[in-house]
């Protein structure tokens, strides 16, 4: 008898303890804890790091590291190509 190879797909909650959101999908993961959901049935719940409420990405907050382009950058320090036009090679 062949055993079943793939792992048991069922409702989880993913919470975000930092920006107190969670939410309710299918998934493989497991856990050993337990949440009432709103429905009023409990599902096994993972707490995560991160996720769309929390990430600085998604909520706006992100910081701009570069503030001048990359293109900008490479000719201040290396120099615009100097004594050539921009379609003239060799």
């Amino acid at each position: 008898m062949q055993q079943d190879k793939h792992p048991d797909y069922r409702p989880v909650v993913f919470r975000d303890r930092s920006a107190g959101y969670a939410f309710l999908t299918r998934s493989t993961a497991t856990s050993d804890q337990t949440i009432a959901w709103d429905d009023g049935e409990i599902y096994p719940v993972v707490d995560v790091e991160i996720s769309s409420e929390s990430h600085p990405f998604y909520t706006g907050k992100a910081r701009t590291v570069d503030s001048e382009g990359r293109v900008a950058r490479f000719e201040r320090r290396y120099g615009a190509g100097e004594g050539q036009d921009a379609g003239e090679t060799g």
